[in-house]
Order: structure tokens, then sequence, then C-alpha cells
């Protein structure tokens, strides 16, 4: 007989002793959420496309410096920086390997996102992280067997092949269109860029707060992994900006490639340490993906606040000498009018007078 005490639902009940079915839902809510956001990011994806010149773009395949600093960046830098705070904080061997996993993903594309707000090289950027993405198909399995085997048999760590080419579809097919309609249609690509660019920056947003929603009952970690999570990202920011300014980079691809390499794919990471593990041992790490994510959204924040301000500086930033390794020249671009000419997604309307532009600038 049915007790008033138990829920409506319930499979058994004898007084007020009930047996509940399985709550599927995280699960079902993850897999709707994975499926909405993954279209929203291609739809993203396709409006920073809208930012690529074609000529530019395949300039940085044909004389890849940038790109082969990013990838040092990449696979160098982040690995053993993740390596070297493991040991320094003497960390569980599992979670050790889910800080070495979260240095070994390859670029995310938030990192195309925000490289745009930050008046970044969107052509170096996109390069970049498709690069990186097609490259992770091998690079991911050798820094992880360099790395992690004086803790685990690398072998045991599930590579997502899968996941990383859904990641470099999501990249390249939307962008490539976006390539396109910027080609043939600029004045339709410059609306597409407008939603595009906000819709990306709340993208963002919603992919950390989802996580928070989804995994609110993994929260519970050693303090060590929220103080790496921390420093994880920050470092780097600072590596990737400093080792493109020793190479010689400009200050917009200065930029470009800190944000490259401090923001990483989490949602691969979270991927692999799914498949990888046990419940007992992802109950020691499962988290640190998102504390990682949130930390680095954090300091890109910071960092495009702090960006915004130097150009309101009185003095400061009148001009930015950018180098354009591809064509071997250099122009100097106002700060003020910097959107109406990198990122025309700024620009609210047009009108010809004289040969020049007029544009309505966003405040």
């Amino acid at each position: 007989m049915d007790s008033p005490n138990c829920s409506a639902n319930a499979t058994i009940c004898e007084g007020t002793s009930c047996l509940l079915p399985p709550n599927n839902f995280n699960l079902i809510l993850n897999t709707v959420l994975s499926a909405v956001l993954t279209v929203m990011l291609a739809l993203v994806m396709f409006s920073m496309g809208c930012t690529v010149d074609a000529k530019k773009f395949w300039g940085h395949i044909k004389r890849p410096w940038g790109i082969i600093v990013g990838f040092l960046c990449q696979f160098g830098i982040m690995p053993l920086t993740g390596f070297v705070l493991s040991l320094i904080f003497n960390i569980h061997p599992i979670q050790a390997v889910v800080v070495l996993i979260m240095g070994c993903c390859p670029g995310g594309t938030g990192s195309n996102i925000l490289a745009y707000w930050v008046d970044g090289d969107m052509d170096l950027s996109i390069s970049m992280t498709t690069c990186s993405t097609l490259l992770a198909l091998g690079m991911m399995p050798l820094c992880l067997f360099v790395y992690t085997k004086i803790w685990v048999d690398s072998n045991t760590i599930a590579i997502p092949y899968d996941s990383i080419g859904i990641s470099l579809a999501t990249l390249v097919i939307p962008v490539g269109f976006g390539m396109l309609v910027n080609h043939k249609w600029p004045k339709a690509a410059k609306i597409i860029l407008k939603v595009g660019s906000i819709s990306g920056a709340i993208l963002i947003v919603l992919i950390a707060t989802v996580g928070g929603i989804l995994y609110q009952g993994s929260w519970l970690i050693a303090p060590e992994l929220w103080i790496i999570g921390t420093i994880f990202p920050a470092a780097g920011y600072t590596f990737g900006f400093f080792l493109a300014y020793v190479a010689g980079q400009s200050w917009r691809r200065c930029r470009t490639v800190a944000l490259e390499t401090g923001l990483q794919n989490t949602q691969l990471c979270t991927t692999i340490v799914q498949l990888s593990f046990t419940p007992e041992q992802l109950s020691l790490m499962f988290t640190f993906p998102l504390i990682y994510s949130i930390f680095q959204i954090v300091f890109a924040a910071i960092l495009l606040a702090g960006y915004r301000l130097y150009l309101r500086l009185p003095g400061k930033g009148k001009k930015d000498l950018v180098q354009d390794e591809s064509t071997d020249y250099s122009t100097e671009i106002q700060p003020v009018g910097w959107h109406e000419t990198k990122n025309p997604g700024f620009q609210l309307n047009e009108k010809q007078n004289n040969g020049t532009v007029s544009n309505g600038m966003i405040p």
C-alpha cells in the first residue's frame, strides 16, 4: 500500500521507506545542453569567420611563424607548466594527471571570441586554433606519455579522437562559410559579426554557468586544485605573451598568442577524464576542468578590461604600429578607429564621403 509520505513516482513503498527510480535529470540536461551549445558555438564561429580574410589566413599557413610560436606555447609551455605545478603542490597522482590533461589540450574556440574583443589578429587566432586542434591528435598522446608516466600508465588515458574531430569540424566548417560570406557579401558579414561577437561573449559565460549547475555536487575537492586552477591559466596568458614578444611578434599578435595559450579546450578535458577514470577517481578530480574554465574567463575579462582602459588613457595608444608578416609592411592605426578597420562588426552605419568611410561606434 502506498504511503502518503512517499513520492508519487516511487517504485517501492514500505511505511516511510521509499525507493525512487534513478534520477537521470543531469544526464538528460547534459545531453540536451551539449547539443544546443555545440550548435550555438558553430553559429558563433561562423560569425567569427566573417572577420577572416582568406589571403591573410593562407599567408599564416604559408609563413607559419606565428603558428609555430603558438605551437611551442600550446604543447611546450602548457604541459610543462602543469607538470611543474603538480610537483610543487605534491598533489595526488590522479589529480596530477587531470592537470596535465588540461595542459595538453588544444586551444578552445573561446580564444577566438576573446581575441576579437581585444583587437587581436583574427586570421592568426583562428589558424592557431585550427592547427592546435589538428595537431592535438598526435601531440596529446605524446605529451601525456612524456609527463604522466611517473604517476600512471599513459595507456589508461583514453583520447577521444571523435570529440577532437567534432571540435575541428565545428571550427573549420563554420569559419569556412564565414570567410565565404566575408568575401562575397561584406555588408552582410558585418551584420552577422555584430550579432555573433555579442552572442559569443554570452556563450562563454553560459557554458561556465551550465557546468556549475550540472556538476554542483563535485565542488568538494582538494584546495590545492583550486590554487592550481587559479595559477595555471594566468601562467598560460603570461608565458604566451612573453614568448610571442621575445619572438618579435607585434602587440596584436602577442595578445592573440597569449589568449590562445591560456584559453584551453576544457570541454575536451572533461570528456577525457570521464572516459578514462572510475567514479571513485572522478570524485578527486572531476571539477578541475570547470575550475580552470572559470578562472581562464576571469583573467581574460581582466585582460579585456585593462586593454580597454589603456586605450582611454590620455596620450596612450594613439598609434598602434602593426607589423604584418604576411606582407612585410607596417601600417599605423588610430586606436579609436581600430574596430572600424579590423573589427567591422563594430560599425553601425556607413556612408562614402569623398573616399572616406564614416562610422558610428559602439560606446
